[in-house]
This record gives structure tokens, C-alpha cells and sequence, in this order.
């Protein structure tokens, strides 16, 4: 039987080939952004209470009340946000299947939706399963600043959706409250919806803010802002995140999720209610991680590969072209090969490849880890 894929141009993920040949090779993997340390063990020791005790079957589809009573303080305590826990919060299996479920329920046939390149590789395949078009902005290397007035000129009449990620992966960057304003004013007046992937919100350095759209008035009213735990707490097998969203998207929102996953994981999210009862356990991130980004690129001293930027995230990208002409997959491959560590080419983020000598690494990893690489790649 003859059958039409809904998506022909997708194949195996870069994430998992390039997990599988370091695996097959030995390698130290810096691809995949995976941490190799420990979840929290208070949060860990939590879920098994919860799951003693028997809280053990479904959850409410929205989400157990008590965790989204956490996450509108927390909201309310960054951003100034007043948000509802009953009407604008979801809890969502990862954060990939809310950035799925916000684009299934707002995305139709012929609705454009505007990726700001090099993109996380969900968002492209989401939007085309959907019936949509995918319109890339592509950023250039090394700043990967964007020019919303350039932006702007890609928005058309079939234009539904504009999909922003800060801190941004893969390039660290994140964007300033200049952009957010910027973003603000383009869609004043329409009808366009923001997608505002935040999951690295804690991951942020340099004493730099977060800005997400539920700082500003005019974004939050069309915005579905989403998050992760697993990014936050180092847990990112459990796949728990969150969507917020005003009343009136929240409940579109719902009509897929309902149907999609219906609830999430019962005693995670009365663990992670509990956990996030105290602030710190989210605040000290940025300071964590920052320490090892620095000691990262301290180890990096010497290497021939080139660091750009690291902002946010904990991923750092590097310029190979002292060392390779080689096309970065290519590259990667290579490296993985004959010299143990692992990275992921940039180009693999755009739609329509590029031509930049740049590659990812994941810095979040023990200092052990992160020392033996750079050990390796002050070879090359």
C-alpha cells in the first residue's frame, strides 16, 4: 500500500546520529543537550514520597492546582505578571510537546509561521505536520542579532505566528528588552501570535535579565510562553514543562492537549509543587551554570577551535575554520571519529543549511567531563 508522508524531508535527528556515534566510538558527548550529573536529590527523594503515598493515577488535565499556584508566584515574583493558575497555566509533557500543541492549535492549512534561524528542529516539523509554512529570518554568524526591521518584511495578510527562543539555542544569544519591544510594535495591531520558547529563563550570566514576554503587555496578550523543568532541574528524561498563556489562548490550548496527552505525570509534579516552594532552588541557576561555562572556556585555552558567545544556555558555539574547510556536519563527524568528543553542526538548525565553520558544544557536564574534552581538543 502506497502511502503520502506528511513529512518527507524528515529523517533520523542530528541529536540522536550524533549521541549514537560517540556512544559507538567512545566519545566524550558534548552533542546532545543532556546533563551528566544528577537531578536534584531533595526533588528526587519527593517523587518517591509522592509515589508512596499513592498519588499515582491521573492528574487533573490542566495540570495538579497546587503546581500552578507555584508557577503564577514565580511568575509573578520575576516578570510582574499576574497570571491566572486556573485559566493560564497547563503542565505539559516537555516543553517540545507544548511548543507542538500551541502550533496544532493555532496553526491551520496556508498559515504562515515565521522561524528565526538557526531554530531548534521541532518548530519546522510541527508547523509543516500541520498544514503550515514554514518562513525562516535566518541569522547570520558571529553576532546572530536580529534586525526586526528585516523581519518585518516577512510578514504577509497569511502570516499566524512568529516563533521566538531566548535564551537562544543553539547560539547562546538571548534577546535584550530592545528586541522584545521591537517585537511588541511589529505585532501591534494584528492578529499575529508570539510562540516564546523560554526554557533556559534560569540559564542566563553576566548578571544579564531574562526577558520574556510576560514583562510586556502587548506581547503577553497574544503570547504562549513555554518551559521546562528538565532543563531547570537537570531531569530531562521526565519531560514536564509548562505552557502559559492568556485566558482565551489557554483555552484553544486545552482543546488539543486534552486530546493529545491529557494529563501529566502525577507524583513529579506534586514533588516539583513542593520543590519549587522555595525560590532558591531556581534563582542560584544562573551561577551554576555560569561556573561551568567559564570553566569550560578556560579548559578551551589553546584550542585552535574559536569561542563566539555564550549569554544563556548551556551551549557554547566555536568556529572550526582555523583547523577545516570541511563542512560542519562533516566536521562533526570527524571530530567525534578521531579526536573522542561529540559536537553538533550549526547548519543542521537552518531550513536551508549554511556555510559557517561553527559547531555546538554542551557545557553541562561534571568539571571531569568537561576537563577531559578539553583536553582532547586542544589537540586537533
Amino acid at each position: 500500500m502506497q502511502r503520502t508522508s506528511k513529512l518527507p524531508n524528515v529523517g533520523t535527528t542530528i541529536f540522536t546520529v550524533m549521541s549514537a556515534l560517540a556512544n559507538e566510538h567512545g566519545a566524550i558527548n558534548l552533542s546532545q543537550g543532556f546533563p551528566n550529573f544528577p537531578s536534584p536529590e531533595r526533588l528526587s527523594g519527593l517523587v518517591c514520597q509522592y509515589m508512596k503515598k499513592g498519588y499515582n493515577q491521573y492528574a487533573p488535565m490542566a495540570g495538579v492546582p497546587i503546581l500552578r499556584e507555584r508557577l503564577a508566584e514565580k511568575a509573578q515574583r520575576l516578570y510582574g505578571a499576574s497570571i491566572d493558575p486556573n485559566t493560564e497555566i497547563t503542565i505539559t509533557a516537555g516543553a517540545t510537546q507544548a511548543i507542538f500543541t500551541a502550533i496544532a492549535a493555532f496553526v491551520g492549512s496556508g498559515d504562515e509561521v515565521i522561524l528565526i534561524e538557526p531554530a531548534y528542529d521541532s518548530y519546522r516539523p510541527s508547523i509543516e505536520v500541520n498544514g503550515g509554512v514554514p518562513v525562516p529570518y535566518e541569522l547570520s554568524a558571529p553576532d546572530y542579532r536580529v534586525d526586526w526591521a528585516a523581519l518585518d518584511r516577512l510578514v504577509t495578510t497569511r502570516t499566524r505566528m512568529i516563533i521566538i527562543n531566548t535564551p537562544h539555542n543553539p547560539t547562546g544569544t538571548i534577546l535584550k528588552a530592545e528586541d522584545l519591544q521591537a517585537l511588541e510594535k511589529l505585532t501591534a495591531g494584528t492578529d499575529i501570535l508570539v510562540l516564546s520558547d523560554e526554557v533556559y529563563e534560569h540559564l542566563i550570566y553576566d548578571g544579564q535579565p531574562h526577558q520574556s514576554v510576560l514583562r510586556y503587555s502587548g506581547l503577553w496578550e497574544r503570547s504562549l510562553a513555554t518551559y521546562s523543568f528538565g532543563k531547570t532541574f537537570h531531569n530531562t528524561g521526565w519531560k514536564i514543562g509548562y505552557c502559559l498563556a492568556p485566558a482565551h489562548l489557554t483555552a484553544e490550548f486545552r482543546k488539543v492537549h486534552q486530546f493529545n496527552v491529557f494529563s501529566v505525570n502525577t507524583p513529579m509534579q506534586y514533588a516539583l509543587a513542593d520543590y519549587l516552594a522555595d525560590p532558591e532552588t531556581y534563582l542560584g541557576l544562573n551561577a551554576f551554570y555560569q561556573q561551568k561555562r567559564d570553566f569550560f572556556l578556560d579548559m578551551m585555552r589553546g584550542s585552535r577551535l574559536r569561542p563566539l558567545h555564550c549569554e544563556g544556555t548551556y551551549f557554547y558555539l566555536f568556529d572550526y575554520s582555523a583547523i577545516s574547510d570541511e563542512p560542519d556536519t562533516q566536521f562533526a563527524k570527524r571530530m567525534t571519529t578521531e579526536w573522542g568528543v561529540a559536537a553538533i553542526p550549526v547548519s543542521v538548525f537552518y531550513s536551508n543549511g549554511c556555510k559557517d565553520k561553527v559547531i555546538r558544544l554542551c557545557f553541562a557536564k561534571t568539571e571531569e567531563t568537561l576537563e577531559r574534552a578539553g583536553e582532547l581538543l586542544r589537540k586537533m
